[in-house]
């Protein structure tokens, strides 16, 4: 079995450099459509037999532009355990603002998740995270006979995808974030951790398309 994850497309919040979060939510950008498109195209050769999104309004719409380009149409299961990262207070902040206001929590947040502690601004912890989003994909696993694609959000599948491998909490963003619209993949033979890393943070499909009609104009 493959299981297949993508980042949502890029949105207002994330150009303007804002924590969006577990509740927090904003349009996709325009562009990023076009990147969500050539994301579909690519995954057309591969058969899904459902699409896992989270219900956030960036994610679900992702799921849905990569269906739509589909011969064959999968169900798309909405899943609560597949929300962005909760951040309390800090959702809807600029990232900047987080920055000066919570320096050793932000930094621990994006270099070493062992040591994050989100309880001054009443945000998720590493473990919730990692128990509702593993969860998810193992059930998920376990109701589908066959490749699985999930439609989530950047820090919490990058903390879980690392987890999902093995790796210990201090090494969850040992490879840094997942950009939008790219793709990783997992192997597995059942849901008992650790699965194969096959694929990280993979964007050339988005590359070649664009150099592509680069090279047109």
């Amino acid at each position: 079995m493959e299981l297949f994850f993508t980042r949502h497309g890029k949105t207002e919040w994330n150009l303007e450099k804002r924590l969006q979060g577990k509740t927090g939510d904003s349009p996709l950008l325009p562009e990023s459509l076009q990147e969500i498109e050539r994301l579909g195209a690519y995954l057309k050769q591969f058969n899904f037999k459902r699409i896992y999104t989270s219900p956030s309004l960036r994610a679900r719409r992702t799921a849905e532009i990569i269906n739509h380009k589909r011969t064959d149409e999968c169900p798309i299961i909405l899943s609560e355990g597949l929300r962005e990262w909760g951040l309390g207070d800090l959702e809807g902040v600029l990232i900047e603002q987080a920055k000066s206001e919570f320096p050793n929590e932000m930094r621990f947040f994006r270099e070493d998740l062992s040591k994050f502690d989100p309880s001054a601004f009443r945000g998720e912890t590493v473990t919730q995270v990692l128990d509702r989003m593993s969860r998810t994909v193992q059930t998920a696993m376990l109701e589908t006979k066959g490749n699985i694609l999930f439609v989530s959000h950047g820090a919490a599948l990058t903390a879980t995808i690392n987890y999902l491998t093995g790796a210990s909490l201090s090494q969850l963003r040992a490879r840094g974030g997942l950009n939008n619209n790219t793709l990783s993949i997992l192997t597995a033979t059942k849901p008992e951790l650790p699965f194969e890393l096959k694929r990280w943070n993979d964007d050339h499909f988005l590359k070649q398309q664009s150099q592509s009609t680069k090279d047109i104009i």
